[in-house]
């Protein structure tokens, strides 16, 4: 049985939640949710919030809760359409200033 559960237009760079998808990807679940309390970096928490979701995700639908691992974890870039930003060049130009934007999507499954 399989559980997914998405964030869309997460507010952190898709290379940096990258790093902690590959982190937690092949995992079990409850392994994964422990290691991420733990990690220093900014997406951890993000992550952390999203695995939890999918596990609930998972209990609502009858699984058990030992046997949930990580089978697919992805990071794709969002549009950048909320944070629009201009910065001041020279000769009275100006460029956009883009801000790290993310859908992050994870799915579960059990062992065995």
């Amino acid at each position: 049985m399989q559980s997914k559960a998405s964030a869309m237009f997460s507010r952190i760079a898709p290379r940096n939640a990258r790093m902690i998808i590959n982190f937690v990807r092949g995992k079990s679940a409850a392994e994964a949710i422990q290691m991420l309390q733990f990690t220093p970096k900014a997406g951890a928490p993000v992550v952390k919030k999203l695995l939890e979701s999918a596990v609930a995700n998972a209990l609502r639908a009858g699984a058990d809760v030992d046997r949930l691992f990580v089978s697919k974890a992805t990071v794709d870039k969002a549009p950048n359409r909320f944070m629009r930003r201009w910065r001041p060049r020279a000769m009275g130009r100006a460029t956009r200033v883009t801000k790290g934007v993310s859908h992050i999507h994870i799915e579960l499954d059990q062992k065995g």
